[in-house]
């Protein structure tokens, strides 16, 4: 019987290690950056372009296959002005060093702090307001009802936002990361019977936009100047800052713990 040879493998060493490591880098801050967008709607376009273009090839569709090699020429310059902001964005998070997981967790303290300062400020002047944490469920459809902001998340503009005189004062700010995305959003109310009867609009829309996804929703009573916070479809009512600064540090991963125990909220 003949020897077969098998194919070495090639040899893991340190440099290899370095590559696999950088290329799994890149391709996590892609995922990162087209998350909850439409730039994963274009993508998913893009491949369907290259398997129908993989398909004329190997059918020997000459025709389909000529147009859509007539167009690879142009998808580089294309893929540019369609993702420039995209790619904007992933370069400023690589100079912060949050491309490497580096200061990341400085950056979401700060967005804490400024966070807890503006609702403090705001729950004691009576101020309405309705803040959505974004997590791993992308909340972009809700994003482009509102108003783009695209700024740093800052406590003068959360209090600027939802001025009571002010035009974006009606509707949600929803964060995404370190970023305020847009404000005067509007969001999916609860149909729960029982909320129809005991809370107000921002109180249901909260629940209802943690019904539909793994978002941390803060609410702002202008009527009693209380705090809640809503997630999982459920609601907590009148908290305390602590224990507002305790579910945003836990769920923003700013500290390390288990999550919040279920019969800690108050499920209506």
């Amino acid at each position: 019987m003949p020897y077969l040879a098998l194919p070495l493998l090639p040899k893991l060493t340190i440099a290899s290690i370095v590559d696999i490591i950088a290329v799994a880098v890149l391709l996590y801050q892609l995922v990162l950056m087209i998350r909850g967008r439409h730039t994963a709607h274009i993508l998913t376009g893009i491949f369907t372009l290259v398997f129908v273009y993989v398909i004329a090839v190997w059918a020997h569709l000459e025709l389909l296959r000529s147009v859509l090699a007539g167009l690879a020429p142009y998808s580089a310059l294309a893929l540019i002005v369609m993702f420039q902001s995209e790619i904007r964005r992933l370069l400023a998070r690589i100079g912060r060093g949050r491309g490497l997981g580096l200061g990341g967790q400085l950056e979401r303290r700060e967005v804490t702090d400024e966070i807890l300062l503006a609702v403090r400020q705001m729950a004691d002047a009576r101020t309405g307001a309705l803040i959505v944490m974004e997590r791993d469920i992308g909340l972009r459809t809700f994003i482009e009802s509102g108003v783009a902001l695209d700024s740093y998340v800052s406590r003068d503009l959360l209090l600027a936002v939802f001025e009571p005189r002010g035009a974006l004062h009606d509707g949600a700010v929803i964060i995404q990361s370190d970023r305020m995305a847009a404000a005067a959003c509007f969001l999916p109310l609860t149909t729960n019977p029982v909320m129809l009867r005991r809370m107000g609009t921002r109180h249901r829309a909260a629940i209802g936009v943690t019904e539909e996804s793994d978002a941390l929703a803060i609410v702002v009573s202008e009527e009693t100047g209380q705090i809640s916070a809503a997630l999982r479809g459920d609601l907590e009512s009148d908290i305390s800052i602590e224990r507002l600064e305790e579910l945003l540090t836990r769920q923003s991963g700013v500290k390390k713990g288990p999550p919040a125990p279920e019969h800690e909220w108050n499920r209506v």
